[in-house]
C-alpha cells in the first residue's frame, strides 16, 4: 500500500489539520471532528448540518461555507459519526430559528442523527431532518433499510443551503431539501475497489476484466458483476438505470462524479456520452458538475446523479456559494 499518510490511525485528524491550514474561513476542530464556518452561526438563518464517515471528500466538510452547510462532522473512514459530534455541530450552526440535519441513508448515520436530534431538542433547538436515499442500484443492503444516500447529497446541501441563506424558515428549507431528494436518482460503477488505510488491501475483489454495476460509496456490492466495456456503454448502463426509476425529461441537473481514482479526462468522456444520450431522450442538461464530489477513497469508477429541475430549484442552484469544493457567484 502506497498512501500519503503519516499513520493509518491519524489519517482523519491529519487531514483536518490540513483543511484548517488551507481554509482559514473555516473553524476546524481536529480532535472533536467538527468543521464549521469561522464566522459562527448567522442570527435568524436556518442552520444546515451534515456528516458521516470520512473517505468521501469533499463530502461533507468541503461543502461548509456560504450557501451550503454551516457545520459538518467527519467520522472515521467509512464509519458513522457519534451523537456528541452532531450536538456540537448543531450548536455551531444554530442561529436561533432551527437547524436542518442532512442525513445519508445508512443505518449508523440515521440512528446517531436521531439520538443527536433528541439531545438538541432537550436544549430547545428545533430540528428538522431530510433523509437522502437516491441510489437506485439496490432497494436494501446490509447497511440500509431502503436506498443508500449518495450523490444527491451534494444537490440537497447546495439547494437547501441557498434557501436557508435567502432567509427561508426551517419548514421551507426542509421542504426544498426533500423535494430535491425526491427529484434525484444516482447509479455508480466501479472499475477497481478502494483500499482503506487500516486494512491496506482492496475492500472487494474484481477480476482483471470485471466491473461492479451499482456499487456503493463504501464498496458495497451493487446489482451485478459484468465485463469491462467502453465509456459509451457504461454511461448508457448508468443513465438507463436512473431513467428506469425516474423518467428523465425537461431540464436536468447532471453530475458525473468521480469516486476518487478516475482521471478527469475520463469523467468528461462519460459526461459527453450522458449528455448525448439525454438529448436523444428529449431532455436537456441545464446544469452540470463533473469531478470528484462524493468519493470512495481511491476507487476507480464513476457515478451519475440526475435531478429534475424546476425554475425554483434552478434558481437556488445558481445562487452564490463559497465553500472549499463549490464556488460561484460571489
Amino acid at each position: 500500500m502506497k498512501k500519503l499518510i503519516n499513520s493509518a490511525e491519524t489519517v482523519v485528524t491529519d487531514a483536518l489539520r490540513g483543511l484548517a491550514a488551507a481554509h482559514p474561513d473555516l473553524r476546524v476542530d481536529p480532535g472533536g471532528r467538527i468543521v464549521s464556518r469561522a464566522c459562527g452561526p448567522t442570527p435568524g438563518k436556518v442552520g444546515l448540518v451534515s456528516g458521516g464517515g470520512s473517505g468521501h471528500e469533499p463530502l461533507h466538510a468541503g461543502f461548509v461555507g456560504y450557501g451550503m452547510l454551516d457545520a459538518a462532522c467527519p467520522g472515521e473512514i467509512f464509519t458513522s459519526l457519534v451523537p456528541d459530534q452532531m450536538v456540537t455541530a448543531t450548536a455551531a450552526a444554530n442561529g436561533g430559528v432551527g437547524v436542518l440535519h442532512v442525513v445519508k441513508n445508512y443505518t449508523g448515520d440515521v440512528l446517531n442523527f436521531e439520538l443527536a436530534a433528541d439531545l438538541c431538542a432537550e436544549e430547545g433547538v428545533e430540528i428538522a431532518r431530510v433523509l437522502v436515499d437516491d441510489d437506485v442500484a439496490v432497494r436494501d443492503s446490509p447497511d440500509t433499510a431502503g436506498r443508500r444516500g449518495t450523490g444527491a447529497t451534494v444537490f440537497v446541501e447546495k439547494i437547501a443551503g441557498a434557501a436557508a441563506e435567502g432567509g427561508a424558515p426551517l419548514a421551507e428549507v426542509a421542504r426544498v431539501a426533500r423535494e430535491v431528494n425526491a427529484r434525484s436518482r444516482s447509479f455508480g460503477i466501479a472499475l477497481e475497489a478502494c483500499t482503506t488505510p487500516v486494512s491496506g488491501r482492496p475492500t472487494f475483489e474484481l477480476g482483471e476484466t470485471e466491473i461492479e454495476l451499482g456499487v456503493g460509496i463504501h464498496g458495497e456490492p451493487g446489482r451485478s458483476r459484468a465485463a469491462m466495456r467502453d465509456a459509451r456503454e457504461l454511461a448508457a448502463v448508468a443513465l438507463d438505470a436512473v431513467n428506469e426509476d425516474m423518467p428523465l425529461s425537461g431540464d436536468v441537473l447532471v453530475m458525473v462524479n468521480g469516486l476518487g481514482g478516475t482521471p478527469l479526462i475520463e469523467l468528461h468522456i462519460v459526461f459527453a456520452e450522458i449528455a448525448e444520450r439525454l438529448s436523444g431522450r428529449g431532455a436537456r442538461v441545464a446544469r452540470s458538475l463533473v469531478g470528484d464530489y462524493v468519493t470512495s477513497l481511491d476507487m476507480r469508477g464513476f457515478s451519475v446523479t440526475a435531478c429534475l429541475l424546476s425554475e425554483d430549484l434552478a434558481r437556488l442552484w445558481d445562487a452564490p456559494v463559497q465553500t472549499p469544493a463549490l464556488r460561484w457567484g460571489r
